[in-house]
This record gives C-alpha cells, sequence and structure tokens, in this order.
C-alpha cells in the first residue's frame, strides 16, 4: 500500500475515532440528565440537579493534516427550574412549591437518538475504511 493510501486510511480512522469519543461523550451525559430527571432537593432553598450540555470544537492535528472533534467541554444548562406544586414535600416553600430539574426526557431522548446515530455513522466509517484495507490486502494476494 502507498504511503498516500496509508495516509489518507489514518486520517479516515483517526477523524472517525474522535467523533466516537465525542458522541460517547455525549452520551454519557445525557443518561447523566435522564438519570436525574426526577430527582428533586431534600431541604428548603436547595437546587435540584442541573441539566449538563457537551459543547464541541474543531480542533486542526498538524500531523495529521485534517480537523477533528473535540469535546471542549460540559456546560451547565442555566435555563429555570421547573417549579411544582408539592405543599406535604420537605423541600418546599412557603407557598408549597419545590423546584425540580431543568430537564425534558423528551428533549433528552431526541438528544440521545441523535448521538446514537452520529456515533454509528463514525463506526460506519471505519468499517468501510477496513473493509477497504482487506480488498486491497486480498487483490495484492492474489
Amino acid at each position: 500500500m502507498a504511503a498516500e493510501e496509508s495516509n489518507q486510511l489514518t486520517r479516515v480512522f483517526s477523524i472517525s475515532g474522535s467523533g466516537l469519543q465525542a458522541q460517547d461523550q455525549r452520551m454519557k451525559v445525557i443518561a447523566e440528565n435522564i438519570a436525574n430527571a426526577g430527582t428533586q432537593p431534600s431541604a428548603p432553598g436547595q437546587q435540584p440537579y442541573r441539566r449538563q450540555i457537551v459543547t464541541f470544537k474543531d480542533e486542526f492535528d498538524r500531523a495529521l493534516g485534517a480537523s477533528r472533534v473535540k469535546v471542549s467541554g460540559v456546560i451547565t444548562d442555566r435555563s429555570d427550574f421547573v417549579k411544582k406544586f408539592d405543599p406535604t414535600n420537605p423541600a418546599a416553600d412557603n407557598n408549597g412549591y419545590i423546584l425540580t430539574p431543568n430537564v425534558n426526557p423528551l428533549t433528552e431522548t431526541m438528544d440521545m437518538m441523535e448521538a446514537q446515530h452520529a456515533y454509528q455513522a463514525n463506526l460506519n466509517m471505519i468499517d468501510a475504511a477496513r473493509g477497504m484495507v482487506l480488498n486491497t490486502i486480498n487483490l495484492l494476494n492474489q
């Protein structure tokens, strides 16, 4: 296999691999959001769980000569908490309301599906590149 083809395959594996890692991190954060969607504070004045969001950045790899995706961080969603009337809850304020997490399970489910599709697309690219390498080896061995 020529050096240029080898370099191209390295790029494909590296770029798709970075996409896999980024989407894996995203799915973990989404799973944490879903797990905490129903939690409540245990005492008045306590804050409930805040939704987390993964942010990405484009990072140029000079050695590779290509851009890769990286997780730039996990930020806190500063949207308002949801107020729920529950005067029997020990965390209720003087008016009987508690604050619940700013997590919408439907939004999280859709985000999870999108992350899974992106993960699968990156995996398909790796499989296609691997298949091309195997076909090339088979052709050379004939």
